[in-house]
């Protein structure tokens, strides 16, 4: 379980450091080695965040529609580069578990590490912004309660999904499942498949 507690950490940290300045344009100082799978985690969890404060900013009902559609152009942008992410941690994956002798009875699970790790770096930016609203001075007692209690959700969530990682990870290295890493191919991003960008040719 320590390398997911130490996903957990770099999460938590690297949220911790979007806030400073909380700025979607901010510079990203990454304390970690870039080629490193902890390197990686924390770009990965940067792109997370930075993208959580795009979705807010899109919905402002009054948005200038050109904003909008750059902010949307840049949300696309930004999900490839957290699928391309995703993608490298499970290739480490992969590749650290290459030699491990698969057992007979061995099973593939429904999703491969790194979208499981996925789902806990999102989990990490719900708990920071869900305890924002625990701690707000300006929101009347029934808004702090009902977030009081969808806190203690995520936190378990996080508890359960976190032992649930560590146990597919546990099985891997063992040889009782096995993985497939299954790039994206995200059709509309290529122009070469997206009826609208190879039409236009």
């Amino acid at each position: 379980m320590d390398f997911v507690h130490t996903c957990n950490e770099i999460f938590d940290q690297t949220v911790k450091l979007y806030h400073v300045t909380d700025d979607v344009d901010a510079v990203f100082n990454n304390p970690y080695d870039e080629d490193s799978i902890e390197g990686r985690l924390a770009w990965k969890h940067w792109i997370d965040a930075v993208q959580w404060h795009l979705e807010d900013i899109i919905r402002d009902e009054n948005i200038d529609p050109v904003e909008a559609l750059a902010l949307k152009r840049r949300i696309d942008h930004s999900n490839q580069d957290r699928t391309d992410l995703v993608e490298e941690i499970d290739d480490y994956f992969h590749k650290k578990y290459a030699d491990v002798v698969v057992q007979p009875t061995a099973t593939l699970n429904t999703e491969s590490p790194a979208w499981a790790i996925d789902r806990l770096s999102i989990l990490a930016l719900k708990i920071w912004h869900m305890r924002e609203q625990t701690e707000r001075t300006d929101a009347d007692a029934a808004h702090i309660a009902k977030c009081r209690v969808k806190l203690d959700v995520l936190l378990e969530q996080r508890k359960d999904l976190t032992l649930a990682i560590s146990q597919l990870i546990d099985d891997i290295s063992a040889g009782r499942k096995f993985m497939k890493v299954y790039h994206q191919m995200k059709m509309y991003n290529d122009p070469d498949t997206n009826p609208v960008l190879y039409g236009k040719k």
